[in-house]
């Protein structure tokens, strides 16, 4: 339990709620755990932050930080590059930024920060505004769907590239079966982290041919 001395601030506030969400997921937080944890009494955060909802719009643009800065003479392809691999990074370090930023366009300070870098790579492009949107947006949505996909995996559970063995006949699904026979459906922390790099590769790939 917090020390009763520290002044409650709406900074300790969202600064706790993230580690709770850490470390039990979104759905263990509450204004209730919550206060538990700082040692206070629950209508004293609500002094500081008017409800949850608001609490994880500060959790967002707080646990997310700022966007990676692009070192001086690099190209657009390896800003880009390093602006979706920060990405990768902060949706492993805060896995609950998935479910919470689900469904809606960037809005807080902190992931509107993100937005700007990420168009900010592409200014050196012939490219026109809607283009580098398009273009950031379908990165953007790539590393969430594959963070996710990673995140989500289990530890252990059905052997999946066997049980497809069982399932799969070759001449109805050949295309699927190549890919089985070449380790694509292969498990592991590795190749989760492998084909996030080929996808993006892919990805950046497609956007050079409108740079």
């Amino acid at each position: 339990m917090a020390d009763r001395k520290v002044p409650l601030s709406r900074e300790r506030i969202v600064a706790a709620a993230i580690d709770v969400a850490d470390a039990d997921g979104l759905g263990a937080l509450s204004m209730a755990r919550l206060a538990e944890r700082l040692g206070s009494g629950t209508m004293s955060l609500y002094r500081h932050i008017a409800n949850k909802d608001e609490l994880v719009v500060f959790m967002l643009s707080t646990a997310s930080g700022p966007p990676p800065t692009p070192v001086a003479g690099t190209d657009w392809r390896a800003a880009l590059n390093d602006w979706a691999c920060g990405l990768w990074d902060v949706y492993h370090r805060h896995s609950w930024i998935l479910a919470a930023s689900a469904g809606g366009p960037p809005a807080d300070p902190g992931q509107l920060a993100w937005l700007d870098a990420g168009l900010a790579t592409l200014s050196g492009t012939g490219m026109g505004e809607r283009d580098k949107l398009a273009a950031v947006l379908a990165v953007l949505h790539f590393v969430r769907g594959a963070a996710a996909l990673a995140i989500e995996a289990p530890v252990e559970g059905p052997d999946y590239p066997g049980l497809l063995r069982s399932v799969i006949d070759p001449t109805r699904f050949p295309a699927l079966a190549s890919a089985l026979d070449a380790g694509a459906f292969d498990d592991g922390d590795e190749s989760h982290v492998g084909e996030f790099r080929s996808g993006l590769d892919q990805l950046l790939d497609g956007i050079s041919l409108k740079a």
